[in-house]
């Protein structure tokens, strides 16, 4: 069966058509899940044959989402991108599901790299998470590798059908789908593969709000899964590291920024810490703190 690639759209009119010209259209299934787009995104994704499902955006969820649509195509291999990540050329598919073909690993993912004219805030997490070299992480690396050991990011990320199945699929989640399935797999004994020739660009420019709302949504669904937490530990220790390493790049290369980089790091800091006490909030106050407002208010919801 041919793989599908499954992308998930809003308003996509000005990348969707690059993002489906790099795709082998004979080797690939192409399912588009549209959360009711008001632009081109529909007609530009017409052209290319795709499976085309629209959803009400108050229905989208991280999780469920993507658990739908990969129940849409009978396929061995699932592959998610997200509407801002381009891939380098038609090669980055092929090299993605490589690792899952060969059966070296159940789920892969893509590297990284940066959108022209990004700055130094947008390429540094690019540089500490995305390294050159290939990689594949076991259940028995986390001394080794802490919270970064379920790494498996869905901005371009391939799964094993088979093993998704055997974990009950992506779950309904305010965010972090794609690190909770691969936390059950790889605790069931499976493996993830980080392909460094399988690339794609991918960079976000966020405000120090959008910093503090990301941490907040991340540090409320780690509460929600205190499973996580006792199988790697606290996620702290890879944010000091991150923290460490992103200083000492500035201090070499513009120290005027050093103040800058350490008030990010308090507001993505301090989001994550009110996140991670936050399941009792009332519900205004976390849809106030959180970057995705339509989903306290929808079935998925469950506080």
């Amino acid at each position: 069966m041919k793989p599908t690639v499954i992308i998930l759209t809003l308003n996509a009119e000005k990348t969707i058509s690059l993002i489906l010209s790099k795709i082998d259209l004979e080797k690939y299934n192409i399912v588009i899940i549209d959360s009711s787009s008001n632009d081109k995104t529909l007609d530009i994704c017409r052209k290319y044959d795709c499976y085309i499902k629209t959803i009400p955006k108050s229905n989208f969820n991280h999780g469920a989402t993507r658990e739908m649509a990969r129940k849409l195509i009978d396929s061995d291999i699932v592959v998610f991108l997200t509407q801002d990540a381009i891939s380098f050329n038609r090669e980055t598919i092929g090299k993605l599901i490589k690792p899952i073909r060969e059966g070296k690993a159940s789920a892969s993912y893509a590297r990284q790299i940066l959108h022209q004219n990004a700055g130094i805030f947008e390429s540094f997490p690019r540089l500490f998470n995305y390294g050159d070299k290939a990689q594949i992480r076991s259940i028995k690396d986390i001394h080794k590798y802490g919270v970064y050991t379920f790494f498996c990011p869905n901005s371009c990320a391939a799964w094993l059908s088979s093993a998704l199945d055997e974990i009950g699929g992506f779950k309904p989640t305010l965010t972090n789908e794609d690190y909770f399935a691969c936390a059950e797999l790889l605790l069931k004994g499976y493996k993830v593969a980080y392909v460094a020739d399988a690339i794609v660009k991918h960079s976000h420019n966020y405000s120090l709000a959008d910093e503090f709302r990301r941490m907040f949504d991340t540090g409320y669904v780690r509460a929600e899964r205190p499973w996580i937490q006792d199988a790697v530990g606290n996620a702290e220790n890879r944010g000091k590291a991150y923290f460490l390493a992103l200083i000492k790049k500035l201090y070499k290369e513009n120290c005027l920024l050093v103040p800058y980089a350490i008030i990010q790091t308090a507001m993505k800091y301090l989001g994550y810490k009110i996140g991670f006490n936050a399941l009792k909030f009332p519900k205004w106050i976390k849809k106030f703190l959180s970057g995705q407002d339509y989903y306290w208010y929808s079935k998925y919801y469950q506080g």
